[in-house]
Order: structure tokens, then C-alpha cells, then sequence
């Protein structure tokens, strides 16, 4: 046998060697990386939905918010709200804070900005301190393949109101038209943005349930929201989208948000 021959070999099982755990090393700061975000992120998260104390279940929930700007605004999707809310029944919209329980602090809201063609609403808190509000990233500065995190009500309040995070990435930001509640809605000016300027999405490799609607969608290092998740890919029926999730998900740019935010000063 040469032995010089072995050396080239040696030295690639040496490099390899030495790969394996700098990667396992990578990984765990990645990890720590979420575990401080998420103490920060889980404060600001709220469960959307209405409340009437005579009705059972007194809560029925509808999705998912979190806290923006000072704390007392709450941005979620629109299509979580509603249509009308029987105040003459003692139905009251409200979010529901997180809980260590089966429930948690019940807490009046109103909406006060609504745009379907993004699916965004903003909500406000009707008295009480405001909650930690989490920060707005700057727009445009997402790409293709960057890792995120979502923190939500994936299955509603059927585990109790405690919030559950999911991983993935941007696998795509692509151009999509959201579905208007009906034909009236479709009026000649959405169609020709929607024509000339395509409304682009982030297509996720994540998989998320209907409850994550209004989740923040946020850099998983610094827990600024880079989006609002607002829908699932469902690839058989809706029936089974908790027993067979395609794991496609999207959210809206936090652009969109910051316009509607900049829009009620």
C-alpha cells in the first residue's frame, strides 16, 4: 500500500469530521435564538372573537391578533371579524389574552380600520393597560428561502388559550388576489390595481391551521414581524386540513399593515 496515496482521503474524512459538529454547534444558537424571542412574542398575542356571557360557550373564537404601536392597537385579519356583532344581546367583540388555563383575561375591543383587499384590520383596546406591542419590520427587506416564525391559535381555544409557535421559510413571494366577501366588493378600481399593481404574498413552508389567521409572522432572531398570516393551502377538504395539513401557508407584507396603521393618524 502507498501511504501517500491515503493522505487526500484521510484529510476529506478529517474535514467531514470536523463539519458534523460545527453544524450540531450551529444549531443550537439558532434555537436560543427563538427561545428569548418568544418570551418577548407571547405577551403580545391575543385570541380574536365574541363574547356574550349567556351564550355556551360564552367565548367563540375566530382567530388570532397581537398588540402594535402603544400597545392598545390590535392588528389582525379582516376576515376574522364578524359580519355584525348583536349588541342588543350583550355580544361584545373582544381579544382574550393568553392564559396558563383553559381561559384567560377577556378584554373589549372596537374596530376602527378595515381593508378587505389585504385582509387587515385594526382593532382597539377599550380601556385597561395597553400590552407589550411588538415591533413592525421595515418593508421590502424579505427574501426568498429566510427563515421565520408564527405564534398563534392553530386550533382555536380547543387547547386552551396558550399560544403555539411554528417554524419555516419564505419559500416564494408571489402575486395573489384576496377573495372578496362577495361580487360588490370587486368594484372597477380593485380590478385595475389588481391588473397593474399584483398584490404579492409570502408563500410559506409552514404548516398552519385556520386559527393562525391574524398570527404575526416574525424574524425568529429578533421577533420583528415581517407579516400577518392570513391563509392555508388546503389540498383535499376543509374537513381535513387538521388531520391532513399541505404545509403551504401565506401572509401578508407588514407593509400593508404599516399603510393602514399610518392610515387613522
Amino acid at each position: 500500500m502507498n501511504p501517500g496515496a491515503t493522505r487526500p482521503a484521510r484529510r476529506r474524512l478529517l474535514a467531514s469530521a470536523l463539519a458534523i459538529p460545527l453544524a450540531l454547534a450551529l444549531a443550537p444558537d439558532a434555537r436560543a435564538d427563538l427561545v428569548s424571542t418568544l418570551a418577548r412574542v407571547k405577551p403580545s398575542v391575543v385570541g380574536v372573537g365574541t363574547y356574550q356571557r349567556t351564550r355556551s360557550p360564552a367565548f367563540v373564537f375566530r382567530g388570532t391578533g397581537f398588540a402594535v404601536g402603544d400597545g392598545m392597537s390590535i392588528a389582525t385579519n379582516a376576515h376574522v371579524l364578524p359580519d355584525q356583532v348583536d349588541s342588543a344581546k350583550l355580544e361584545q367583540l373582544v381579544v382574550v389574552l393568553p392564559g396558563d388555563g383553559l381561559t384567560g383575561a377577556v378584554r373589549p375591543v372596537r374596530v376602527v380600520a378595515s381593508e378587505r383587499a389585504q385582509d387587515l384590520a385594526l382593532l382597539r383596546l377599550e380601556g385597561g393597560p395597553p400590552l407589550p406591542a411588538l415591533r413592525l419590520a421595515g418593508g421590502g427587506s424579505v427574501v426568498e428561502g429566510q427563515e421565520v416564525a408564527f405564534t398563534g391559535f392553530p386550533i382555536g381555544a380547543v387547547l386552551g388559550m396558550t399560544p403555539v409557535t411554528h417554524r419555516g421559510i419564505v419559500s416564494a413571494i408571489t402575486p395573489i388576489a384576496i377573495p372578496q366577501a362577495n361580487s360588490r366588493d370587486l368594484n372597477p378600481a380593485l380590478i385595475r390595481r389588481l391588473a397593474t399593481d399584483p398584490f404579492r404574498v409570502y408563500q410559506l413552508d409552514a404548516t398552519a391551521y385556520p386559527g393562525n389567521s391574524g398570527s404575526p409572522l416574525y424574524d425568529p432572531a429578533t421577533g420583528e414581524v415581517i407579516g400577518v398570516l392570513n391563509m392555508v393551502f388546503v389540498k383535499s377538504t376543509k374537513e381535513k386540513v387538521l388531520s391532513d395539513p399541505s404545509g403551504i401557508s401565506y401572509a401578508i407584507p407588514v407593509e400593508y399593515l404599516q399603510r393602514l396603521i399610518a392610515s387613522q393618524r
